[in-house]
């Protein structure tokens, strides 16, 4: 990581994208995480992990119908896994060494820094965003339903179960799409650079808006990517998380100039 400064750090310019960045980001995340597999699996390892135990623990008290707003919320959580693997790949830009001690160094240091004040801006968002959901759930299909969907599930079917499903994705699509403008640029930037929270969000929305068409479709394969990754009990996980968190890390090395 670089040097903590006195004062804050020069913002890099954004620069605009072309959509051949985001194959060329993938390829080169694909790359870090064969470099260093090690450090991929274990950043991964906390959701993959935490999404099973959510899957044992709701599927035994019959409340599976949890699963889907958790499912829709995954991606709002995600980067929470970014730091270590944003750190990594720098270290493998740099020619810098690799090695345990330095590398969670550098996670720990973050409490001290701006990364705790996003972190909470994520977690705001994730948990809202699960009231929401319940909220339209019980909107659409009454309370009762709540209790009978794990029985019959055939209830998001029937009735106003395609409106409630329609409406609770596309509020779930203006949320991810929300913090993916938050945390495209931010969350490198706080890693790379001495800024506060708040400049490190604005700078992130302004790269989004200088890039809609290419941030949009940045978003749509990360969201496709980890959508794949969950269907087998959250194990392709473990490989979908390292390459994006390394591919987002180049994505943001083309973003600034």
């Amino acid at each position: 990581m670089v040097e903590v400064m006195d004062g804050p750090s020069e913002l890099p310019e954004m620069k605009e994208m072309p959509l051949s960045t985001i194959p060329e980001a993938l390829r080169a995340g694909w790359r870090d995480f064969r470099r260093a597999p090690a450090f991929g699996l274990f950043f991964s390892a906390v959701y993959v992990l935490g999404g099973v135990v959510l899957w044992q623990v709701f599927a035994a008290r019959g409340e599976e119908w949890w699963l889907v707003p958790f499912i829709l919320g995954f991606p709002l959580l995600a980067p929470f896994a970014a730091i270590g693997l944003y750190e990594v790949s720098r270290r493998l830009e740099a020619g810098e060494p690799l090695y345990w001690p330095a590398v969670l160094g550098v996670v720990f240091a973050q409490k001290d820094r701006q990364l705790p004040s996003m972190a909470m801006v994520i977690l705001l968002m994730f948990m809202f965003w699960v009231f929401v959901a319940h909220t339209t759930f019980a909107l659409f299909l009454g309370t009762s339903a709540l209790t009978n969907v794990s029985s019959s599930p055939e209830v998001l079917l029937s009735g106003n179960g395609p409106a409630m499903l329609l409406t609770g994705g596309a509020i779930g699509a203006i949320f991810a799409a929300l913090l993916f403008s938050f945390t495209v640029v931010g969350l490198p930037l706080l890693l790379e650079r001495e800024v506060d929270f708040i400049t490190a969000i604005i700078t992130s929305v302004q790269a989004v808006l200088t890039n809609p068409g290419a941030m949009a479709a940045w978003a749509a394969v990360i969201a496709g990517i980890l959508f794949l990754g969950m269907v087998p009990l959250f194990l392709g996980l473990f490989v979908a998380l390292p390459v994006l968190g390394h591919a987002s890390w180049h994505m943001y090395r083309a973003l600034t100039a």
